[in-house]
């Protein structure tokens, strides 16, 4: 069985390094990115529909944020094994045809249910989850603990960073409510400071990243960043983590700051004023096929804008940079390609001093 699992994960890296030939980017020599597809929670056992939406939506990119596989696993060859699934669906092949694909974990990807960096395994994942994405071998995220990366594209002046963070190798453990009650979530805030999300070492990263030039920024975390009414999980379970992201993209002046997130089997669009001098928006897409119409209730999130989605769903951004002042449309788009939530914001309102 081990033999079978290797060969079946070797046959699928071939399969993927083949489709995906041609199609790397290489920063400083990419096209103008206008529209940035993302998704997250995609059962491998389960059929995968959504990926002809995906490429009818014509992404330059796609960002696959989280539980990307369901891996939930100390055993590497069945992590293997469920990556080769996912490899074999047609509709994630052609995608890998028409737009590259970057990537980060969450939980059940990483390999257990609402981890953190007490999972054993997580050296060992890290490596399988780089052989996927055919990271190469030089990569400096082959030498460093945590999947974080980021890139820029375009040119001066139509600059786009991706910011892909790791919020799960290096998490201190959550901290449980003292009752349970359904449907509401087991988590509550820990306001322990000597607990962490990024670990010491990717905040070093990120303060360098959010240095470097660009007009639009968007930070891909696996959990929610805004959202902080429910009890799962959530960057407001560390709540000094969260607050010290928001001082780090204030210190930095940092503009043009877009979180997208997963993880929740809902999708959602969130708005709150961090202290960053602008609207912090937080793009919320689950799932690619794990829909939660059946078992989520509606929940309060008092910085949500519109409505809630449950059904499958992916997210797309879409940047006009032929106007004046560039127009960014931010979506959520059902397992039909059809646009259900929409804001549409302006580069401008998001630069530091809009909100004083």
């Amino acid at each position: 069985m081990k033999g079978l699992c290797e060969k079946s994960f070797l046959i699928a890296l071939s399969v993927l390094l083949l489709l995906g030939s041609g199609l790397a980017f290489t920063t400083g020599q990419t096209p103008t990115l206008t529209r940035i597809a993302f998704g997250s929670c995609a059962g491998q056992d389960l059929p995968q529909p959504i990926w002809e939406y995906i490429v009818a939506a014509r992404p330059d990119v796609f960002l696959f944020i989280g539980d990307n596989i369901y891996a939930d696993t100390e055993d590497m060859n069945v992590m293997r094994a469920k990556y080769a699934k996912l490899a074999a669906v047609p509709g994630y092949q052609k995608l890998l045809k028409t737009c590259p694909v970057l990537a980060t974990w969450d939980d059940h990807d990483f390999g257990v249910n609402d981890g953190g960096a007490e999972y054993p395994k997580k050296a060992e994942s890290q490596q399988i989850f780089l052989d996927f994405f055919g990271e190469p071998k030089d990569s400096p995220r082959r030498k460093r603990e945590g999947v974080y990366d980021a890139k820029i594209f375009g040119p001066p002046g139509k600059q786009v960073q991706i910011i892909l963070l790791d919020t799960r190798y290096f998490r201190s453990p959550l901290k449980r409510r003292s009752t349970t009650e359904r449907g509401v979530g087991p988590y509550v805030p820990n306001p322990d400071p000597s607990t962490t999300l990024l670990g010491e070492a990717q905040w070093k990263w990120l303060d360098e990243q959010l240095r470097a030039p660009a007009q639009v920024r968007i930070i891909a975390s696996s959990i929610q960043v805004v959202a902080e009414d429910h009890g799962w999980e959530k960057w407001m379970n560390f709540p000094h983590e969260r607050e010290r992201l928001f001082k780090l993209i204030r210190a930095n002046r940092a503009s043009g700051v877009i979180f997208i997130s997963g993880d929740r089997h809902l999708a959602e669009l969130s708005m709150m004023d961090g202290g960053v001098g602008y609207p912090l928006y937080d793009l919320t897409s689950s799932a690619l096929n794990r829909s939660s119409q059946r078992w989520r209730a509606y929940e309060v999130n008092r910085h949500r804008v519109g409505t809630m989605n449950w059904g499958d769903n992916f997210g797309l951004i879409v940047i006009d940079w032929n106007r004046s002042d560039p127009r960014i449309s931010l979506q959520i788009r059902d397992e039909e390609g059809e646009i259900t939530i929409q804001r549409k914001i302006y580069l401008s309102t998001l630069q530091p001093g809009v909100i004083q």
